[in-house]
């Protein structure tokens, strides 16, 4: 498919997703089920830290977060965007202060951001991986995210069934993974944790032999990295790339026998996910092992893609 030009009359949407450990926005022209970036922008923000056992946001958390916004505002404001829309996810859902939260990103961007469930998330995810892939038949989404994960595949009528469990990076990271390296008692105990979460999705989720599984976001796409050998951050070389899982596992012991110097020195490492990468290897080696997947197919695009494509089809009504 053609890249739509700068000229293009298709209209420009925004999304931001706020996540457990990071803010991100995209502004992006959509052209029927065509996404073509305009921006897309990561900020480490750490929302959720602490959230686990304090079920709130702390101070410094909320300012970390209403700073990336005052910088995404500015960056709207270059743009003739038709509508934005503000996704807030694990994280949100678990907090006693979530007003505080709210008012203040109105307060900079005009909106109110949306505290989406689970099932929403992993729906804006499904469809936002799979617009950037060409795939024909069962598949199944996996989305590891910071504080949670979400599961998704379509039934042949083309309805969804999807779950989210909280095994995320950061999750995982806080509850289990404090030496650095961690120990193989801590590992062992996330694993214990992850493996859990993971049974459940097996119980409910149904999953057969031609099943492709797919993964996204930040945890997948940095093993991705690793295991093809990259030296720096390449999201095309990563689109679309298939990793084995025993590229998966060996990917994961290898990150979780370095320690933060390490890990950080690692060309296409970003900076904030040098502490919770362990975590979300883990998670995605976990999913693949229990589910019984010996590949997974990676995608770029993901629930910020599912977001843009969902104002384009509203806006079209």
């Amino acid at each position: 498919m053609s890249e739509l030009t700068p000229e293009s009359s298709a209209p420009i949407f925004a999304a931001i997703d706020c996540g457990t450990n990071a803010i991100r926005l995209l502004i992006a022209r959509v052209d029927g089920n065509h996404v073509t970036d305009l921006v897309r922008e990561m900020r480490t923000v750490r929302l959720g830290e602490g959230v686990d056992t304090s079920g709130e946001f702390s101070e410094a958390a909320l300012e970390r977060t209403f700073a990336a916004t005052r910088e995404y505002a500015e960056l709207l404001d270059n743009y003739d965007v038709k509508r934005i829309r503000f996704i807030a996810t694990s994280a949100s859902r678990d907090v006693t202060n979530r007003d505080a939260f709210s008012a203040g990103i109105k307060t900079i961007l005009g909106v109110e951001p949306e505290v989406i469930s689970g099932d929403e998330e992993a729906e804006l995810s499904y469809r936002g991986a799979l617009s950037g892939l060409d795939i024909k038949g069962s598949v199944l989404v996996a989305d590891i995210g910071g504080g949670s994960t979400e599961f998704v595949t379509a039934l042949p009528n083309g309805s969804l069934v999807s779950r989210s469990v909280n095994i995320g990076c950061v999750r995982m990271t806080e509850r289990h993974l404090h030496s650095d390296p961690p120990t193989q008692q801590e590992i062992a105990c996330t694993v214990s944790d992850i493996d859990n979460h993971i049974e459940e999705i097996k119980r409910t989720v149904p999953i057969n032999s031609e099943t492709i599984f797919t993964g996204l976001a930040g945890s997948v796409t940095t093993v991705t990295a690793m295991a093809l050998g990259l030296s720096e951050y390449d999201a095309n070389a990563i689109h679309g790339s298939i990793v084995s899982r025993e590229q998966v596992e060996s990917v994961t012991d290898e990150l979780l026998q370095m320690n933060h110097k390490e890990r950080a020195n690692l060309g296409f490492m970003h900076p904030g996910r040098v502490d919770i990468i362990g975590g979300g290897a883990l998670v995605l080696r976990e999913s693949m092992r229990l589910l019984g997947f010996d590949k997974v197919l990676v995608s770029e695009k993901d629930l910020l893609d599912g977001v843009v494509l969902s104002l384009h089809k509203q806006s079209a009504v």
